[in-house]
């Protein structure tokens, strides 16, 4: 069996007792940084052997723990901080592990997205995670499209060294739209700022922003999602618009049409499929 265990974001307490008897009984433990969760290990007593799993070595480690999974190990698999997989590498063993058809399990914990997302005060009826904000400027243009007309929230990662850039091209594109700037999550110095991105920007630029930062959009009213959606007749042929004017790849065009119209992303991205 192989457990992918959410670990704390900030707070030691927020371990829980299962994750706890998971990290004591199995073999090994993969984690994202060795020198990291050997810090938590030492700090609950735990000596359960670790070895390296993080995005530069899966393909390589996926192999030796089916290898391991067949002997008859118990593994378990962490990130330097909540879930696996989540931004993180995991997601070329999870289904690796599916067509071997071996056992695993997750054992829920700590997550910064909706975490995030209820520090934030915004809706939690429906939202997407988009991951962390792409450092190319024009896969940055094409996110703005996407959030100025998202119906949900929208969370994003970026880095405390990046925020104030980011705040200052959302100014730009969306300024009339609530963010909220929510960091040091679970720990002493835990902050959730709300504002426009001017507000928070000045905010921001006077105090530096410090620890990990998650940023929540806020959903496009209503009434401009509706007119956005009114706007694009055909969605299929939209797609293929954004793709070749804003020179962006089919599937960043996909989730922008789909952002903006409400039709499922497989489905919009099945049907702008070349068909031979």
């Amino acid at each position: 069996m192989l457990y992918f265990v959410a670990t704390p974001i900030g707070n030691l307490e927020d371990l829980s007792a299962r994750a706890l008897r998971v990290l004591r009984e199995v073999n090994a433990i993969g984690a994202e940084d060795t020198r990291h969760t050997l810090k938590l290990l030492t700090h609950f007593a735990i000596r359960t052997p670790l070895f390296s799993f993080h995005q530069h070595n899966e393909r390589q480690r996926t192999e030796e723990i089916v290898r391991r999974l067949g002997t008859g190990e118990q593994l378990a698999i962490v990130s330097d901080a909540g879930m696996p997989l989540i931004s993180d590498a995991g997601q070329v063993l999870a289904a690796r592990l599916h067509a071997e058809q071996l056992p695993y399990t997750c054992i829920p914990g700590p997550s910064a997205v909706e975490t995030a997302l209820v520090l934030s005060g915004f809706a939690t009826e429906t939202y997407q995670f988009l991951g962390f904000v792409p450092r190319e400027n024009k896969l940055r243009t094409a996110l703005f499209a996407q959030l100025a007309g998202a119906g949900q929230t929208s969370i994003l990662f970026e880095s405390p060294q990046r925020v104030c850039a980011f705040l200052h091209e959302a100014a730009a594109h969306l300024p009339q739209r609530p963010f909220a700037v929510v960091r040091e999550i679970s720990k002493v110095h835990e902050e959730a700022r709300r504002g426009t991105p001017a507000e928070l920007l000045a905010h921001f630029s006077a105090q530096e922003p410090r620890g990990e930062c998650v940023l929540v959009c806020a959903a496009a009213p209503a009434t401009d999602a509706a007119n956005d959606g009114a706007r694009i007749a055909d969605p299929v042929a939209a797609v293929r618009t954004v793709e070749q004017l804003g020179n962006v790849s089919r599937t960043t065009a996909v989730k922008i049409v789909a952002a903006l119209t409400g039709v499922a992303r497989n489905q919009l991205y099945a049907e702008t499929l070349p068909h031979d």
